[in-house]
């Protein structure tokens, strides 16, 4: 099965391409829900300390007002993107006004619906399709799914990375090409193995009953305010977490074959029309209810663990970016909020993941039949609710596209033996060796579960007699003073300063540039292809 990953290990130990694979870059986007002090979640607006939301390339929202989205730019280095998230997180704590910061994926408190204000980003027709699009989230998911908390991992591999591997390899076409069908096999082969994500690092076994308002659930009661799952790692990858559920119904699902087959699945999804929101209607009033009624309004709505990106540029879609420039990043969003570190995530995880997305790469990427697409679905959902059960088995398929049962513990212990030799590549090429120890760290915990931060957070539940509300909100408070006694420089706090202004400058300068209606902007955009 592995045979195809050693050959290409071999070419890239006698090749000189040690330093093109220091070179890679990734960076952060992490997530966190904006609270008071109790625990529910902040009515105000955007602190307009940390610049406008629609601008600023580093503070930004999500969904809510109330959710922070933090944006490091790519980095050089695990090290690197560490830092620029503190600092991020350092400038903004120094301007939070009497509220934390959350410090878990699944939210705090939440009074129902209308206590998660939709986030706003000014009144120029950009800004409006932002918050009409999330508007139309809400109206479809419901607010609460909207409101939990990820980290997102993003990465590429280098220009002179490509260059020598197309050449190593034999890959035929433009470069682009290449690097796109690569890309493309990357995307494939995380979704197999995706699941050994939350397994590791998943850190949502258990959630605030507030937040099913009062739904029936399968969960287990933990105390009086807490629901869980004994072996759960993420139910925030669950099926309690956000889902698209529409394109099965429909006959649409993303299409992951090839790059083309990927932005016509996309394009097809957001062109289809959904009787079920048609009844939502669009513009109801006056107000956009949400940006069509299709099966998704853009592509951002379509749920994966992980994508192909390229920027856009301008109002371009990203189905348009990705068909015109091919894949330039790999996003991968299965990451929970780690509420161990007040980074939300930490080195030795992302020293896992780039060996993670180098193995992928170098490992066979076959196309997906329906039945492997089905199993990882399955697979998913079984890791998030059940990952760390005794004997758990998931579904695997075989080199001649069968489906066979192998258990959880096996098959993690196979893919991580086999990284061993990815991460020592890692660790020659950056003159450490961080990456070798990060993976043995991580088959520790394969063989014993209960080193997985979610086992670590009930385990700390049950000592301190404590549901899940007043854990997040200890460790929320614990980071909290982590920052206040951790100072930013003058010249970063400068630097963010700058960041505002300009920030603002463009908002103001964008309001003053539009030169239609919202109607006819919206009805362009949808147009564009």
């Amino acid at each position: 099965m592995y045979q195809l990953l050693q050959q290409r290990l071999k070419l890239l130990d006698i090749s000189d391409l040690e330093q093109a694979l220091a070179s890679s870059r990734m960076g952060l986007e992490k997530e966190s829900l904006r609270v008071l002090p109790e625990g529910g979640i902040s009515q105000t607006p955007h602190p307009a300390a940390w610049g406008s939301a629609l601008t600023n390339p580093q503070i930004t929202t999500d969904f809510s007002e109330a959710l922070t989205e933090l944006v490091t730019p790519p980095c050089d280095s695990v090290i690197e993107v560490i830092q620029s998230l503190d600092d991020i997180q350092s400038f903004v704590y120094r301007n939070l006004d009497n509220e934390i910061l959350w410090a878990t994926s699944m939210p705090c408190v939440v009074a129902g619906e209308t206590s998660i204000p939709l986030a706003k980003y000014g009144s120029s027709n950009a800004a409006q399709m932002k918050t009409a699009y999330r508007r139309g989230l809400g109206l479809r998911y419901g607010r609460a799914m909207q409101v939990i908390a990820g980290v997102h991992f993003n990465y590429s591999f280098s220009d002179a990375f490509w260059a020598q591997y197309q050449k190593l390899s034999g890959g035929g076409g433009g470069s682009q090409d290449f690097i796109s069908e690569q890309y493309m096999g990357v995307v494939r082969n995380l979704l197999r193995y995706g699941w050994l994500v939350p397994y590791l690092f998943g850190a949502s076994p258990a959630v605030c009953k507030s937040f099913l308002n009062g739904k029936r659930t399968i969960l287990q009661e933990f105390n009086s305010n807490t629901y869980y799952e004994p072996y759960a790692t993420s139910l925030r990858l669950g099926d309690i977490g956000y889902q698209n559920n529409k394109e099965d119904l429909a006959g649409i699902k993303a299409c992951y074959d090839s790059l083309d087959a990927y932005v016509d699945s996309m394009r097809c999804a957001i062109n289809t029309p959904y009787s079920g929101y048609e009844k939502i209607g669009v513009k109801v009033n006056g107000i956009y209810q949400q940006l069509n009624a299709n099966i998704l309004q853009i592509e951002n709505e379509y749920y994966s663990s992980v994508r192909p990106k390229q920027i856009p540029q301008g109002d371009e879609k990203p189905s348009t970016a990705l068909k015109e420039r091919g894949v330039a990043y790999i996003e991968l969003r299965s990451l929970d909020v780690n509420a161990f570190d007040p980074h939300g995530i930490n080195s030795d995880q992302l020293y896992f993941l780039e060996v993670f997305m180098l193995f992928c790469l170098l490992q066979s990427s076959p196309e997906l039949n329906r039945d492997e697409i089905t199993a990882i679905d399955e697979n998913l959902l079984l890791v998030a609710h059940k990952g760390r059960e005794p004997g758990l088995d998931l579904r695997r398929t075989d080199v001649n596209g069968r489906n066979q049962k192998i258990s959880l513990q096996d098959w993690a212990s196979e893919l991580c033996n086999e990284m061993k030799a990815v991460a020592n590549l890692l660790d020659r090429a950056n003159y450490c060796e961080n990456y070798f120890s990060s993976v043995k760290s991580q088959i520790a915990s394969v063989f014993d579960p209960e080193l997985t931060p979610s086992a670590r957070m009930l385990a700390e539940m049950r000592e301190r007699d404590e549901g899940f509300f007043h854990y997040a909100q200890r460790m929320s408070k614990h980071h909290t003073q982590y920052y206040e006694n951790h100072a930013l420089s003058t010249e970063k706090n400068a630097f963010f300063e700058k960041l505002t202004t300009e920030s603002f400058a463009r908002q103001k300068q964008i309001e003053e540039d539009d030169s239609m209606g919202f109607d006819e902007y919206l009805e362009s955009y949808l147009k564009n292809v």
